[in-house]
C-alpha cells in the first residue's frame, strides 16, 4: 500500500519535539523556605567548577550549584515500564543521571527514584559514577536501560543511579536529575551520552537537536530531536563552526556596547550552556560591562552582612542600550530587558556574572531566550537565528 508506505517515511523521519516546563528555580525555593543564605554560606557559587573540575578524570564533571537558577525542565521515563524524571537538558554536560532506591540521602527522599527491580529492561554494570558538587560528590553506580525521550526509545542506554546526594539542601531542587547534551569526550567514566546513543541507534533522522526557551510563559519551551522547526525564527539560521567539541564551544568576536568594545577585545571562547541560566565570563570582561550598565557589583547590606553581587535599579531596563555579541562576523544582540532580570518585585540584578577559566564565556539562557538554536553534531556547528 503507497500510502502506508508515505506515511511510515513520514513518521521515521519526523523529528520529536519534547516540551520544557518554566517553573521555579532551586534558587527561589531555597529563598521561599529561608534557606538561601545558609546554603550560600556552605555552598560558595561558582559556575567555573562545571567546566573545569578539580576531580580526576574517571570522576564526574558535574557541579549542582550551576544549576541555581536553571528554570527549563522536561520529562524523561526510564525502563519497561515507564519511571517518569523531570530532568535538566543541559548541553553543558555530557552525562545522564537521576536518583535512585539505593540512595536514602534526605535529598533523595522527596524526588523520584529509580528503581532497577522495577524495570524488566534494566542490565546492571559494576561501573560507579562520582559526580562533584559544591560539599562533597554524589555517588552512584551505572547501568542500562531503555529511555524515553518524547517518542524516541533510546534502548540500551547507559545512565548514572545515585546512591549518595549529600546536603539536605537538593532536598529543595525542583528536578530529579540531568540530561547531558555536550560529547562523549567530557562524559564521566566513558558512557556514551543520549544523543549519541540516539545517533548510533538510527533514531533520530538528522544528527542534530535544536532548543527554543520562552522568556516569560509558563510553557512552550521546547528541545526538538532530529530537527529543525522553521516557524519560530525569521532570516535564516546563521551556522558557526564549532572550535573543540567537548562542549558546544565556538570562537566570539567581541562584545560591543553603542559600537565600542566592552569585552572580548581580540576574541574569546564561548560555550553555549542550557544549563546556566546567565551570562558569564571573565571577571575583567564582566567587571566591565557591569560597569557599563551601573550595575553595583558591591553592595554592602550591613544587616547581613554580606554583598549583594549585580545590582541594578529596574528602571534602568528602558534606557540601556543592547549588548551586542558578534561571532563569526555576525552581530547577536542582547536587549537590556534580557540581562537585567526581575529577581523579586521592584528588585533586579546583572545577568552577567564573572567565572574565571582561560578566558571562557558561557553563554547561557538569557542569551538563548533570545535565539533559535540549533547544535549539529552531523557537522560540528551551532546555528542561531532571530526567534520569529
Amino acid at each position: 500500500n503507497d500510502s502506508l508506505d508515505v506515511l511510515c517515511l513520514i513518521l521515521a523521519s519526523s523529528a520529536i519535539l519534547v516540551p520544557l516546563q518554566k517553573g521555579k528555580s532551586l534558587r527561589q525555593n531555597l529563598k521561599e523556605h529561608g534557606l538561601l543564605e545558609d546554603f550560600l554560606k556552605k555552598n560558595p557559587y561558582n559556575p567555573a567548577s562545571k567546566y573545569f573540575p578539580s576531580l580526576a578524570n574517571d570522576a564526574a564533571s558535574e557541579t549542582l550549584t550551576n544549576y541555581m537558577d536553571v528554570e527549563y525542565y522536561g520529562t524523561i521515563s526510564i525502563g519497561t515500564p515507564a519511571q517518569y524524571f523531570t530532568v535538566i537538558f543541559d548541553t553543558g554536560s555530557s552525562n545522564l543521571w537521576v536518583p535512585s532506591v539505593y540512595c536514602s540521602s534526605a535529598a533523595c527522599t522527596n524526588h523520584n527514584r529509580f528503581n532497577p527491580s522495577d524495570s524488566s529492561t534494566y542490565e546492571a554494570t559494576s561501573q560507579s559514577l562520582s559526580i562533584q558538587y559544591g560539599t562533597g560528590s554524589m555517588t552512584g553506580i551505572l547501568g542500562y536501560d531503555t529511555v524515553q525521550v518524547g517518542g524516541i526509545e533510546d534502548t540500551n542506554q547507559i545512565f548514572g543511579l545515585s546512591e549518595t546526594e549529600p546536603g539536605t539542601t537538593f532536598y529543595y531542587a525542583p528536578f530529579d536529575g540531568i540530561l547531558g547534551l555536550a560529547f562523549p569526550s567530557i562524559s564521566s567514566s566513558g558512557a556514551t551520552p543520549v544523543f549519541d546513543n540516539m545517533m548510533n541507534e538510527g533514531l533520530v533522522s538528522e544528527d542534530l537537536f535544536s532548543v527554543y526557551l520562552s522568556s516569560d510563559e509558563q510553557s512552550g519551551s521546547f528541545v526538538m530531536f532530529g530537527g529543525i522547526d522553521s516557524s519560530y525564527y525569521s532570516g535564516s539560521l546563521n551556522w558557526i563552526p564549532l572550535s573543540a567539541e567537548t562542549y558546544w564551544e565556538i570562537t566570539m568576536d567581541s562584545v560591543t556596547m553603542n559600537g565600542e568594545t566592552i569585552a572580548c577585545s581580540g576574541g574569546c571562547q564561548a560555550v553555549i550552556d542550557t544549563g546556566t541560566s546567565l551570562l558569564a565570563g571573565p571577571s575583567t570582561g564582566i567587571s566591565s560591562i557591569n560597569s557599563y550598565i551601573g550595575a553595583n557589583v558591591m553592595l554592602h547590606l550591613s544587616h547581613w552582612g554580606t554583598y549583594c553581587p549585580r545590582h541594578i535599579s529596574c528602571s534602568a531596563m528602558s534606557s540601556l542600550p543592547n549588548i551586542v555579541f558578534t561571532i563569526n562576523g555576525i552581530e547577536f544582540p542582547v536587549p537590556a530587558s534580557a540581562y537585567i532580570i526581575d529577581v523579586s518585585s521592584g528588585s533586579c540584578t546583572s545577568g552577567f556574572e564573572s567565572m574565571d577559566v582561560d578566558g571562557l564565556w558561557i553563554l547561557g539562557d538569557v542569551f538563548i531566550r533570545q535565539y533559535y538554536v540549533v547544535f549539529d553534531r552531523a557537522n560540528n556547528q551551532v546555528a542561531l537565528a532571530s526567534l520569529a
